[in-house]
């Protein structure tokens, strides 16, 4: 069982790591807002691929901190 929850454990940590990885900077300072402001203006990056990773993260960090607690009080 410890085992098993291990290896859910590393798996969620590898996703977490990959979906806050993925996501765009939200701050970029000044050549950010420059180039945010082009890519408003030129058609630029769509908003729903972020917030998918902002959910993605959210969950993942959620169950990476149950799956913790399960194997600490496991252990």
């Amino acid at each position: 069982m410890i085992t098993a929850l291990q290896v859910v454990d590393a798996i969620v940590s590898i996703a977490l790591i990959l979906s806050v990885i993925l996501q765009s900077g939200k701050g970029g300072g000044l050549s950010g807002s420059i180039a945010g402001g082009a890519e408003t203006m030129f058609g630029g990056k769509k908003r729903g691929l972020d917030e998918q990773f902002a959910r993605a993260t959210m969950i993942l960090g959620i169950l990476f901190g149950m799956i913790n607690l399960v194997l600490i009080r496991l252990s």
